[in-house]
């Protein structure tokens, strides 16, 4: 603009700079202020898996396990006191939580599911978040199968030799014999470096420096394998749990009122050397099963807490997401049981807890929670769309909001061969059926009254208005395809 050609602009600028500077103010040219939008960064996701966890925790209400890392997140986050796996073994729950979609009578069936051949057309959660933009690595033991669903992941990693590793020289004698295991547990002065989860935890604090580098949002896996079989820990942490201070459960009982099918011969534990082939174990080897299981938690705890603490030291942490969970739960002598396999309470209950930056500080929620719940509850928080007519589980962010009105979901759906689980308010309904649908066996507990299990009202005069009330709300919320064969429609076409 030519201030000459417009004397009036020209005079009251002029004016303006003898006004300054006879007032003595700086007399530099007004800047035309800009608006500034701060582009709202994307959350990352810390994703930790830890593997055959119980909720026998202090933070919900343990106070005979050591874990410090954990009580530590957890009063950083909401805490679950009521999430239900989808099914009791490994496999199959981590197909069904990182699909968001339920098991059926024949999908998600034991611990050697790949979602490739049984949902292959599943979006999987990383998937969902590889596809907005992150990066998506997966560390340890995520899903079962190294192998499976590749294309979900930057980045597949795990450590050697499963979840099997021995460091001292008995057990390394043992399984020099071909198709032999070791014992179910085992104690060492080893470095801690040297055992699988404390690998997983030393790659998972390399992937945080490296994603921090990256400056983009990321989604970070981290599937630890203890406290799986078999129990083995540093002496350290054996060492916290004196074998004299261990007990059986007082619900170390079968009783004659519940089906014979609600309790198995826990092979699993079986295959090791040492555990008899047949009928119980003795109670001397029970007390040191339970007392390793203790130690390979408080283990897992402090890998665990190295992750957390590089996450808080390298300044992630302010907008990170955790999640963490135990894929399902695990019978330590309850109902002369070992492992999981079965659709009772200590089976099917685990840990879940979720820290929120800014939102969440230690609150607890009763609320019946399912683990397929966790898919659209991070879509959400990530502001993702997900994929349509696929997932059957229901946000749970109006919990953290704290606005648990607008959640309608008050019950869970477990499922274990043809055993199929319904937890609604106090009571345990199972029912064995058939292709059909058709029950051929059933148990009912009510966890107000019966919080072991011990008493099986489903055939009990008392309680048939309440068993078939159960019966139908099962079948209204195990899912619209629960009857349906889409594996054989899937290998059809």
């Amino acid at each position: 603009m030519n201030l000459r050609k417009n004397p009036s602009s020209f005079h009251v600028k002029i004016g303006y700079v003898l006004l300054c500077f006879l007032l003595g103010y700086s007399c530099k040219p007004v800047q035309k202020q800009e608006t500034v939008t701060k582009v709202k960064q994307k959350p990352n996701i810390l994703f930790i898996a830890v593997d055959d966890l119980r909720p026998e925790l202090n933070f919900y209400g343990a106070a005979h396990i050591s874990s410090p890392n954990l009580d530590a997140l957890a009063a950083e986050s909401l805490v679950f006191d009521r999430a239900y796996c989808s099914v009791p073994t490994c496999g199959a729950s981590r197909a069904s939580i990182l699909t968001g979609t339920r098991p059926t009578r024949y999908r998600f069936l034991t611990h050697d599911v790949k979602v490739d051949e049984e949902i292959p057309e599943a979006v999987t959660l990383p998937e969902l978040f590889k596809a907005n933009g992150y990066t998506t690595i997966s560390n340890g033991k995520v899903l079962h199968h190294k192998n499976d669903r590749q294309k979900a992941w930057d980045e597949i990693w795990r450590p050697e030799n499963a979840t099997t590793k021995y460091l001292t020289e008995e057990n390394k004698s043992l399984i020099a014999v071909p198709n032999q295991r070791g014992n179910p547990f085992e104690s060492s002065t080893a470095n801690e470096s040297e055992y699988l989860d404390g690998q997983i935890a030393t790659k998972g604090i390399a992937d945080l420096k490296k994603l921090k580098a990256s400056g983009k949002p990321f989604f970070l896996a981290m599937g630890f394998m203890k406290p799986h079989l078999p129990f083995n820990a540093p002496q350290k942490y054996w060492d916290t749990y004196p074998i004299e201070k261990i007990h059986l459960p007082e619900s170390y009982q079968q009783p004659k009122t519940t089906p014979s099918k609600a309790f198995h011969g826990f092979g699993e534990l079986r295959s090791y050397h040492g555990v008899p082939k047949k009928g119980p174990v003795s109670d001397d080897m029970a007390k040191k099963l339970i007392q390793g299981y203790y130690a390979c938690v408080s283990f897992v705890d402090a890998q665990i807490g190295r992750v957390l603490q590089e996450l808080e030291t390298s300044g992630l942490a302010e907008n990170t997401i955790v999640v963490l969970w135990g894929d399902h739960g695990w019978n330590l002598g309850e109902h002369q049981l070992w492992c999981k396999h079965c659709t009772f309470e200590t089976s099917l209950h685990s840990p879940l807890v979720i820290k929120v930056p800014g939102k969440t500080k230690g609150n607890h929620v009763s609320n019946i929670t399912e683990f397929i719940d966790v898919y659209p509850s991070l879509a959400e928080l990530a502001g993702l769309e997900v994929p349509e007519n696929q997932l059957e589980g229901e946000s749970f962010v109006s919990l953290i909001n704290n606005t648990p009105e607008k959640r309608q979901k008050n019950y869970a759906i477990s499922k274990f061969k043809d055993a199929v689980t319904i937890i609604q308010g106090n009571y345990f309904y199972t029912e064995w059926t058939d292709h059909k649908g058709t029950a051929y066996a059933r148990m009912l507990f009510d966890h107000s009254t019966d919080p072991m299990e011990l008493d099986n009202l489903a055939e009990k005069a008392t309680h048939q208005d309440i068993a078939k009330e159960m019966a139908k709300v099962l079948r209204e919320k195990w899912g619209a395809s629960f009857l349906v064969n889409t594996i054989a429609t899937t290998e059809a076409e």
